[in-house]
């Protein structure tokens, strides 16, 4: 599948904006922790990027709300993604 550049740049701002507001804090303990694990920052970024890519999928295509414990959960599971 091609990559859309506008959509991954959009995803990663989503990424910025939560570690910069430390909300969720989760995204912040996942980041911190997928650098101690040794990613590298842009590493760690794209991994929980995924992980805000998956929710908004459930939420547009499957008309579901957003789910703050599943979207947790599956910080918590990465670097395994969300899709695996």
């Amino acid at each position: 599948m091609e990559e859309n550049p506008y959509l991954k740049s959009a995803i990663l701002e989503v990424v910025e904006n939560q570690l910069q507001a430390n909300d969720p804090p989760e995204t912040r303990q996942t980041y911190d922790r997928l650098i101690s694990e040794g990613y590298s920052e842009v590493e760690a970024k794209k991994l929980i990027g995924c992980v805000v890519s998956s929710e908004i999928f459930d939420v547009l295509k499957k008309q579901e709300p957003f789910n703050p414990e599943r979207f947790a959960k599956a910080l918590n599971e990465l670097p395994k993604l969300p899709w695996d």
